[in-house]
Order: C-alpha cells, then structure tokens, then sequence
C-alpha cells in the first residue's frame, strides 16, 4: 500500500495494487490512515520509551494511558493486577489513579524485578499502593499467592504486559480470567504486533504470534468475556478507534 498526502489539494491519496483511491485529507479515514503509519513508524523509532510517570519511565503510548485511565475511573478497581514490571513506570502511573481516586491497589508481577528497579519502585512515594510479586506469571503456585491477596467481593482488573506470545498470554488469560469481576476488563496488551512485520525492527512471525490472537481464541472458549473497545466517555468527533498500541486487547466479563 502507498499513502500520498498532497496538502496542496488536501488529499490522502491511498494506492493498493496500483489502485488509487482519493480521500479527502481532513476526514475521518484520513485520520484513521495516517494514525495507522503512525503508530508503526513511532513503534519502529521507540516513541514509547521516551516518556516517564511521576519519575519512573513508563513504556506506553500515551494514547493508551489516558483509555486506560478512563477505564479505571468507570471500573474504580480495588486490585489492579498487571503482569510485566519493568522499570515501573505504569505500577506507578496506576497507583497514582488508586490515590486520586481514593481506592485501590496494584499489584506487579514479573519473571524478573532487576535490583535497580526494584529500589526504585520501592522508593517511590507510591509504593504504599503497591505490591511486587517476582516470579513466572503463570505458574500456579505464584498465581495462587496472588489470588490469596484479594479479598472476597473486591472488583479486580487484569492488564497482561509481560511476554507477548500468543502462547504466553493464552496461558496468562486462562490463569488470570477468573481474577477479574463482572463489569471489568482483562487487557492484553501490545498486540500491535501483528502489524509490525514489515517494520524494520519488527519480525514475520508476529502477523499470528501475538496478543490479540491470543485474546481472539479465548474468548472464543469463554463466552462469560466479550472483546470491545470501551465507549468513550466523551466525544465531540466522529471518531470512533482508538490510536493505539492495544487493538483487540480489551475484554470485558458479562455483567
């Protein structure tokens, strides 16, 4: 495919297989278009690792933060649960919405909490909202220390964003489905994968190896979860889609 802008004429002119077709620059598909190369060419150039929350980085496109955070507010968990720690940045950028909002906890599961981060995390003003968890986020011993920290009755989110196989994050929506409450989401994250193939950072396998099929097959087996974006909670466009790194990634229990 080929994308030619021409602000002369305010086009988008889209070619596929020497087909063209001209949109007009300032509509919706436009928009929809470009956010779409966009997000490619910033995913190639590590545009997510150059931002922090409150002091620690946090690699997430900020499109997706503010979706989430909208999310959370709706929800207004009283657990947080989110594989893949890192540098701590999204621990933190979730405690800080459990304080604003005067409820709730996260806790961080990973294979591996480096040393430095840890330090860092454990530092932090907000680690009082936090609990870090070291270790395979689907064995069942660790899965089952976790679910003993939650308590009867408390709503429960699941944000999956450690290893982003199809097979791994299976495994993590089948360990970790039953944690979340009705009216909740289980996210599995970063499945902007299946599009990255042909970046140049990116790798062929990842068109069937990624998150969003992996949360596709799921709730095929679980009828008790459905896939949708959530609705924006304000909206004065007529823009539907989210711009983000998630496509495919929310799924949320029946009510």
């Amino acid at each position: 495919m080929k994308l030619i802008i021409d602000t002369d004429k305010q086009q988008l002119i889209q070619e596929i297989e020497g087909t063209q077709v001209c949109i007009d620059l300032y509509s919706k598909k436009a928009f929809e278009l470009i956010s779409q190369q966009w997000v490619k060419v910033g995913w190639n150039q590590k545009y997510p690792y150059t931002f922090s929350w409150m002091g620690r980085p946090i690699i997430q496109l900020p499109e997706d933060m503010i979706r989430i955070q909208e999310a959370i507010y709706r929800v207004k968990p009283d657990v947080i649960i989110e594989t893949g720690v890192a540098h701590g940045g999204s621990l933190i950028y979730y405690a800080s919405l459990c304080k604003a909002i005067a409820q709730g906890r996260v806790i961080g599961i990973d294979i591996e909490i480096r040393p430095h981060n840890r330090k860092a995390i454990e530092a932090h003003e907000l680690f009082p909202y936090i609990t870090l968890v070291e270790g395979n986020s689907i064995e069942p011993e660790l899965v089952h220390q976790v679910k003993s920290t939650v308590k009867p009755g408390e709503t429960v989110m699941v944000i999956l964003d450690s290893c982003h196989t199809k097979a791994h994050v299976l495994a993590e929506l089948e360990a970790y489905g039953d944690f979340v409450t009705p009216g909740s989401y289980l996210v599995a994250t970063d499945g902007i994968m299946q599009e990255l193939s042909d970046v140049p950072r990116g790798q062929s396998e990842w068109t069937f190896d990624n998150p969003t099929a992996a949360a596709t097959e799921f709730v095929q087996q679980h009828p008790e979860f459905f896939l949708e974006q959530p609705k924006w909670p304000f909206n004065e466009s007529e823009l539907t889609k989210n711009v983000t790194h998630w496509p495919g990634a929310w799924l949320q229990r029946k009510e």
